[in-house]
C-alpha cells in the first residue's frame, strides 16, 4: 500500500467518517508499522473515537520511532493535560516548540495549557471539540453487576470502595495471585478524608488524584464522588501517563454506576 492512505484516512477523519478512517489507517499501519506518521494518524482517529488509552500507546510509539514528531508530541500533551498532568503536557509542547519554533499553534497551546483551559487547549492541539461528550452520551448503559464492565482489565486491578472502606466493585490480587481486596479496602478506609485534609492544609485546593510508582507496579488513587474512592493498579510496563488515563475512564464508569445505584 502506498502512503496515499495517510491523506485519505485524514480526510475521512476530518469529515467525521471515523469508522472508515479507522479501517484505512489500520490497514496502512499494518503495512508500515515503523512509520511514525501512520501511528500519529491512527492515534488521532482513536482519540476522536474516545479511545484515549490506545491513542496514548500509538502516540507513544510514534515518539519512540521519531522523537521529534510534532503531531505525536502534541497528542501526548493533549492526553496528559486531560488527566491533569500539566507539567508533562508543557514538557511535550516545549519539546515540540524547540523542533518547530515557527508553529503558532504550539505557542497558543502552551499558553492555554498553562492557563488551565482544557477545551481551548484541545483545539490548539488539533483535537476535535466535544468528542468526549459525544462518546459519553452515546455509551450503552452499564451492567449493574459489573461496575467496570468494558474497561481494560475489568474487575482485576480496579477497586471501588466507599468512605468506610466497604468494597463496591472490582478486585485486587498480589503478585503471588492471592486475593487482597478486603485487606486493601480496609487499609484505604478514611484515606480520602486524610487526602482532603492535607490538600486543604497545604492550600492545594480539592484533591483529584494521587499516583505513585512501586518496585513491581504503579498505583493511581482517585475520587469518583465525594463519598467513594477508586484504586487502579497496573504493572511497571504501563506508563504513568497511560495509568492516569485508565484511572480517568474507570472513575467515569464508577461515577455512572454509583449514580445508577441512586
Amino acid at each position: 500500500m502506498s502512503l496515499v492512505f495517510l491523506r485519505l484516512a485524514e480526510l475521512l477523519r476530518q469529515r467525521g467518517q471515523l469508522d472508515a478512517a479507522h479501517r484505512i489507517a489500520l490497514s496502512g499501519l499494518e503495512r508500515h508499522p515503523h512509520l511514525a506518521d501512520a501511528h500519529d494518524l491512527y492515534a488521532r482517529i482513536l482519540a476522536d473515537k474516545g479511545d484515549y488509552e490506545r491513542a496514548f500507546d500509538e502516540w507513544d510509539m510514534a515518539v519512540r520511532i521519531a522523537p521529534t514528531h510534532i503531531g505525536a508530541l502534541k497528542g501526548l500533551a493533549f492526553l496528559y493535560f486531560k488527566v491533569g498532568d500539566v507539567d508533562q503536557a508543557v514538557a511535550h509542547l516545549e519539546t515540540a516548540r524547540r523542533h518547530n519554533p515557527e508553529d503558532p499553534g504550539i505557542a497558543q497551546a502552551l499558553a492555554l495549557v498553562r492557563g488551565g483551559q482544557p477545551a481551548k487547549a484541545a483545539g490548539g492541539l488539533g483535537m476535535g471539540p466535544g468528542h468526549e461528550a459525544a462518546t459519553a452520551a452515546s455509551g450503552a448503559p452499564m451492567e449493574d453487576a459489573r461496575v467496570f464492565a468494558g474497561l481494560e482489565g475489568a474487575q482485576e486491578g480496579l477497586l471501588l470502595l466507599d468512605a468506610a472502606g466497604r468494597v463496591l466493585g472490582g478486585a485486587l490480587r498480589n503478585p503471588a495471585g492471592q486475593d487482597v481486596t478486603d485487606a486493601v479496602a480496609a487499609y484505604l478506609a478514611g484515606v480520602s478524608q486524610e487526602a482532603a485534609r492535607t490538600a486543604k492544609l497545604l492550600n492545594l485546593g480539592t484533591w483529584t488524584g494521587l499516583a505513585t510508582e512501586g518496585a513491581q507496579g504503579h498505583v493511581h488513587l482517585a475520587q469518583p464522588t465525594p463519598h467513594a474512592l477508586l484504586l487502579v493498579v497496573r504493572d511497571r510496563a504501563t506508563p504513568m501517563g497511560r495509568l492516569a488515563i485508565v484511572a480517568q475512564r474507570a472513575a467515569h464508569a464508577a461515577r455512572r454506576w454509583l449514580e445508577q445505584q441512586g
